[in-house]
């Protein structure tokens, strides 16, 4: 059947609502529209859906989501874990609350109990609640920080991690399997009277909080510096109802809020987009700041799994960390603090993305903890937590895309936490007479500087998804030999999972746990680059990392001027 013909059906059939009916006709003239809604299904993928919102197989609707649903319904039935239930979670998204019903409702209508949260809640706490409940599976319907138009489901097996091989292949195929008008419902009261769908609410958010303030690392730094003043904002989102909490559990008393960005709204109205990687989504809370004198900016994207953050540099000016500096300050405090404490016994492990800073292994292996590489998307960084789980002592994972995870009972990204040990890091940097950003300053000069740059080529809709591919396939099949006038000396291609040692002259096979979609180029004199394809947006991703040693705070203006030209000079070669 065409996209044409599936249009007429969705128009035709009473199984659709007269709303959903009313938005087709109303692009009937439209023919570029209606291919771009029909001429797929919406990928259930690895991580679940992500769409725009709207009618059509290739839109966000209760219909997909239903779909999805039901897909996951027949999986959860053949692993006989029926009996377990499903957590539910949600975002400030157009749709969201309603997407969670309609998951919730089908997998009642499965005989499934579904336990939903009572407002919207931060990804983290869903992964938390899985667990804490003992549930076979979770739902988060989120796009994270995505565009306005968009919404998600996100998928989440029983360990509180996005859901790895075999259970993503496995709910696929049943997803796959079935049509939309497969997927089945039932009214809510009905749900409700049969004690398949319950509300959780105050006592999860009490638990994972309280479970949270065991982490601190330093509490008689905070108990110095209570007063501090931190000026937080959630972007309109899911974070407003626990960060603020949990820094005040954790002892912080002088928290400043953004008032105009605590209002929940899927129209995010104060940012063209609620990502807190665009400097433009902290404009306010850094202006915030700057009127209140304060000395850390925080900030959380909608779903609240990733963190931003903005300190002032040694003139006093506001600057934004970038996703691999957070990540260097998590690395850094943890394993000194945990080294500081006793608490490093030879079974200690951090985890990164291959796309993160090489320095955060430099800092971790001069410590004697281990470091995982792992494929980008926190389910990797989960899975080595579940393997490793009552064998060695895990202390920290992240990634370069503003994700990090300091406690082992959530197994997803965390911006409550990560919040909460940022402005601890700031109060234990305090009782040192430094700043946050002369701490970052020293561990450059302490473990050497890296400059590091992520590019993303947008190309949209149908065309755009095909001339990303054929971008791949060039760069795979002509690897680049030289890179900003240094040679090439390793290429992985994690597709095949073999590489290229150039120096050795040497085909390598590499060990990860499944294939992915992802190339890498070493050279000479340090540099890293990665090539892949967004999972959840239409962009081809470009990671450029360049390193040099600097003996004194006085060398750093040059390696980073250096460190920019280079970065200039790996995008002329990349042809970006």
């Amino acid at each position: 059947m065409d996209y044409k013909e599936v249009y007429e059906q969705w128009i035709a059939n009473p199984y659709f609502d007269e709303a959903t009916k009313e938005e087709l006709k109303s692009i009937a003239e439209d023919e570029n529209e209606i291919k771009e809604r029909f001429y797929m299904d919406l990928e259930f993928g690895t991580a679940g859906l992500r769409g725009v919102i709207g009618a059509g197989t290739n839109r966000m609707n209760i219909y997909t989501v239903r779909k999805a649903t039901q897909g996951l319904a027949n999986y959860i039935s053949r692993v006989n874990g029926q009996k377990r239930g499903v957590a539910i979670a949600y975002d400030s998204r157009h749709m969201s609350p309603e997407f969670a019903d309609e998951a919730a409702l089908c997998l009642a209508a499965n005989g499934i109990k579904a336990y939903v949260f009572e407002s919207l809640r931060p990804t983290p706490e869903l992964s938390y609640a899985v667990r804490k409940l003992g549930c076979i599976a979770g739902i988060n319907v989120t796009a994270s920080h995505n565009p306005p138009e968009y919404n998600g489901y996100k998928v989440y097996w029983e360990d509180g991690a996005q859901i790895t091989p075999p259970h993503d292949a496995g709910i696929m195929r049943e997803v796959k399997a079935i049509s939309v008008q497969d997927a089945i419902t039932m009214p809510k009261e009905e749900a409700i009277h049969e004690g398949l769908y319950e509300v959780i609410g105050k006592e999860i958010d009490e638990q994972y909080i309280n479970d949270l303030t065991k982490i601190s690392l330093s509490p008689e730094s905070i108990a110095r510096h209570h007063d501090m003043k931190i000026v937080y904002t959630p972007i309109h989102g899911t974070g407003v109802t626990v960060i603020p909490p949990t820094l005040k559990a954790f002892g912080f008393t002088n928290i400043i809020h953004v008032p105009e960005q605590d209002v929940v709204s899927g129209d995010f109205p104060t940012v063209v987009s609620p990502n807190p990687e665009e400097p433009a989504a902290l404009a306010l809370a850094v202006e915030k700041a700057k009127e209140t004198d304060a000395e850390l900016v925080l900030a959380s994207d909608p779903d609240a799994d990733r963190v931003g953050a903005a300190v002032k540099n040694n003139e006093g000016e506001w600057v934004l960390l970038n996703g691999n500096q957070t990540a260097l300050m998590f690395v850094y405090y943890l394993i000194t603090r945990w080294k500081e404490l006793g608490k490093i016994n030879g079974k200690e492990y951090i985890v990164k993305t291959i796309v993160t800073t090489e320095l955060i292994r430099t800092i971790a292996e001069k410590n004697g903890v281990e470091v995982y590489d792992v494929y980008t998307g926190f389910k990797w960084i989960a899975d080595v937590m579940k393997k490793n789980e009552g064998k060695k002592n895990y202390i920290g994972g992240g990634e370069e895309s503003y994700g990090f995870l300091c406690e082992d009972f959530v197994r997803d990204k965390d911006a409550v936490s990560a919040c909460a040990i940022l402005a601890e890091i700031a109060a234990w940097a305090k009782d040192q007479g430094i700043t946050m950003y002369q701490l970052l300053q020293n561990i450059y000069v302490q473990y050497g500087f890296s400059k590091e740059k992520g590019i993303s080529v947008v190309k949209k809709g149908k065309s755009g998804a095909e001339e990303i591919e054929a971008m791949m396939k060039h760069f795979r099949e002509n690897p680049l030999q030289e890179i900003a006038g240094s040679k090439v000396t390793l290429f992985y291609d994690y597709a095949s999972l073999k590489g290229k040692d150039y120096v050795e002259n040497e085909t390598l096979t590499l060990d990860m746990p499944t294939t992915s979609n992802v190339l890498q180029y070493f050279t000479e004199d340090g540099t890293k680059v990665s090539i892949r394809p967004s999972g959840t947006e239409p962009k081809i991703k470009f990671y450029c990392e360049v390193h040099s040693k600097v003996k004194s705070l006085d060398e750093l203006p040059a390696a980073e001027k250096a460190g920019a030209e280079k970065i200039e000079a790996i995008k002329a070669s990349l042809g970006i």
